[in-house]
């Protein structure tokens, strides 16, 4: 029973993705964010849990990967999809441009490629290389949901997001180093834990911030957590170069 525990875990995880791309094909995208906010919490526990009993498997690992692409790759591709949908079509693509929305599934297949080579790639034990899901999916989804209304006043607005998205599917499947919050221990003389410490403190400065200077908080704050993604790209592309 003890090493099924991270596994339920990982479960949750792929519900609050089945149920992510549930409200967002009924374009609850409010809901369906919450769902991959809870799911990154079940993703984040999961290993935290197995770490400690010491229970790691390879089976947890496949399954860990496969509530990954439903979570962080399907679920806000959904929402994307959706989004995109919403979006006026300018007169440049009458004709086909209902079609044009199909494209944010793309970001799921990338996912899925991403996925597949974070479990072959020794060199992420302690760091990514690339952009990890889920950091991917709450840019999209605190972007939809907190920026969306504003958003739509602009008329090429489809053209841009999705130029945004295939950065974003590139940068999935990238070389490029960047940190992860795994803590081996504590203690802020680790200079890599005071990196992670520095960066939790500037994100959660940010995110109240944004909350205060928005007349909407909840738009504030959902804007705060997608600069904090793009300020964790910078962060990392910066130090990759550093290091280079």
């Amino acid at each position: 029973m003890k090493r099924q525990i991270p596994n339920l875990f990982t479960c949750g995880n792929l519900l609050c993705g089945c149920m992510a791309i549930f409200y967002a094909l009924y374009f609850q995208l409010e809901l369906a964010l919450c769902c991959i906010i809870i799911g990154a919490a079940f993703d984040f526990c999961d290993g935290l849990v197995a770490r400690a009993l010491g229970v790691s498997s390879p089976i947890g690992k496949e399954l860990d990967s496969l509530a990954d692409c439903v979570t962080f790759g399907v679920g806000p591709s959904a929402m994307l999809f959706h989004y995109l949908c919403r979006l006026d079509t300018p007169e440049c693509i009458v004709g086909w441009g209902e079609d044009l929305p199909f494209a944010a599934f793309l970001m799921a297949a990338f996912s899925a490629l991403r996925l597949a080579k974070f479990n072959l790639d020794n060199r992420q034990l302690t760091s990514f290389r690339g952009l990890p899901t889920p950091a991917n999916a709450l840019f999209w989804g605190a972007l939809v949901v907190g920026l969306g209304d504003w958003m739509e006043q602009f008329d090429y607005m489809i053209f841009f997001l999705l130029a945004v998205m295939a950065v974003f599917c590139w940068l999935l499947v990238c070389d490029l180093p960047m940190f992860a919050f795994k803590f081996k221990q504590l203690t802020f003389a680790d200079p890599e834990n005071r990196l992670r410490y520095g960066f939790i403190i500037f994100s959660i400065l940010l995110v109240v911030g944004m909350a205060i200077a928005f007349d909407d908080s909840l738009m504030g704050i959902l804007t705060g957590i997608s600069a904090d993604i793009l300020a964790y790209i910078l962060l990392s592309a910066m130090l990759s170069l550093k290091h280079a």
